[in-house]
């Protein structure tokens, strides 16, 4: 195996685990206010579709990148208001999302069947590899991947946005008392959260498949909320846990791409056989590292 080979199967991984990184970057800042959105797959389908929408009709897709932002951030807005401002189920109004977002995605990506959509242009990269140097190339979000989660890891931890924003996810009531705008606080997690799973979507479409289809997220949306839980809400550990599954990911594809006789639907479950495979380890430190207040409606006072 030659050093090329191996960045570009390195390169690989981090693309796979590209989409999986944003959607849980945005989920980590969600659940850290106390909000879990089982919707995410919906909105990344959103975005994804949106995306195809925009680059395919305008030519750029700068543009459907932002479009795939903008779509996250609206798509995820219904279910904010459901649980922010009216103190609905979290786990039912996620999954109305979900569903909303199958629905939405569908109708808005139908013109756009088979159509080719511009990709993002990509930068080239040097990697140390051996004795020498690889180039690969990789697109504009995976090489913003990493600068992000350090973003997302100092707002949370380096801020007093952060600080307070934990504080409403560990205790509302408490952090009510303290001056904290809980319903700010938790509007303005559940946007981030919704341009990054749009992010993600976007990139599904202009960055791996350059087309559009239905479904094609394949399960993104509910492997990040599993890596939010295997990083035990933690932006840097988040990053190796997508990495991980990108490689899972990017390794069944290189197999399928060499010709091993293997079943490709057993090679297919890869992601997904990773995912049971590690939730278990989670355990009681997992719930432990968990905002005490994740999933519970507040009904205190403003």
């Amino acid at each position: 195996m030659t050093w090329t080979l191996v960045a570009a199967t390195l390169a690989a991984s981090v693309a796979a685990g590209t989409s999986l990184l944003y959607a849980a970057l945005g989920e980590t800042l969600g659940e850290r206010a106390g909000i879990i959105n089982l919707g995410v797959e919906g909105v990344m389908l959103v975005g994804a579709a949106c995306a195809c929408a925009v680059a395919s009709s305008t030519g750029s897709p700068y543009l459907g990148m932002l479009a795939g932002a903008v779509a996250g951030v609206v798509a995820s807005a219904p279910f904010a208001y459901a649980v922010v401002d009216r103190a609905a189920n979290q786990l039912a109004s996620g999954l109305s999302l979900l569903f909303l977002g199958f629905g939405a995605s569908a109708l808005i990506g139908n013109p756009f069947v088979g159509a080719l959509i511009p990709p993002l242009p990509s930068v080239s990269l040097r990697m140390p590899l051996g004795e020498g140097a690889a180039a690969v190339r990789v697109d504009f979000l995976v090489a913003a991947a990493l600068p992000l989660a350090g973003l997302v890891a100092w707002l949370l931890m380096g801020t007093r946005w952060g600080l307070r924003l934990r504080a409403v996810g560990e205790n509302p009531v408490a952090a009510f008392a303290a001056g904290c705008n809980r319903r700010r606080l938790q509007y303005e997690a559940l946007a981030i959260a919704g341009m990054l799973s749009g992010l993600a979507g976007a990139h599904v479409a202009l960055g791996v498949a350059y087309t559009w289809a239905e479904f094609m997220t394949g399960g993104r949306g509910f492997i990040a909320i599993a890596l939010v839980m295997f990083a035990r809400w933690n932006a840097w550990w988040a990053v190796a846990g997508a990495l991980l599954f990108g490689a899972a990911e990017a390794a069944q594809l290189q197999l399928q791409a060499g010709g091993v006789d293997v079943s490709p639907f057993l090679m297919n479950m890869a992601p997904y056989l990773l995912t049971l495979a590690l939730l278990p380890f989670t355990g009681k430190a997992g719930r432990l590292a968990a905002p005490a207040a994740l999933g519970r409606p507040y009904r205190g006072v403003e």
